[in-house]
């Protein structure tokens, strides 16, 4: 099923989901606010950073064994280093997606890896 058709079927999906377990992002989302944490918003306009960007963008976009989560990752390149971000739902979806991102930018040491494995309920 392509991803797009997927996404439009989220809502729907959701309908008959237990809404007694509500997600609590309070925590992340202070975090978020803190003028340290980078966020997609302190994305340069700089023609560089905007390029490396799209083409891990575009990488991750290709990767059909990807999740929806590691699709919406966030993706922020400043003079050539690039923060990611976000819950992907596997270790190897966060390896996965550095690589690609260490492709583009040449070299572990312009890549911060911040992603999150998303915590499996039991």
């Amino acid at each position: 099923m392509n991803k797009l058709l997927t996404l439009a079927l989220v809502p729907l999906l959701l309908v008959g989901c237990d809404r007694s377990r509500d997600v609590d992002n309070t925590e992340r989302n202070v975090r978020d606010r803190d003028m340290k944490t980078l966020t997609p918003g302190d994305q340069k306009e700089d023609a560089t950073d905007r390029t490396i960007t799209q083409n891990i963008r575009k990488a991750i976009m290709a990767d059909s064994a990807l999740s929806a989560n590691a699709d919406n990752v966030k993706i922020i390149t400043i003079n050539g280093r690039v923060t990611l971000r976000g819950v992907v739902n596997s270790d190897a979806e966060k390896a996965s997606i550095q690589d690609k991102a260490q492709a583009a930018v040449s070299g572990a040491g312009n890549v911060d890896n911040q992603l999150e494995v998303k915590k499996m309920n039991k």
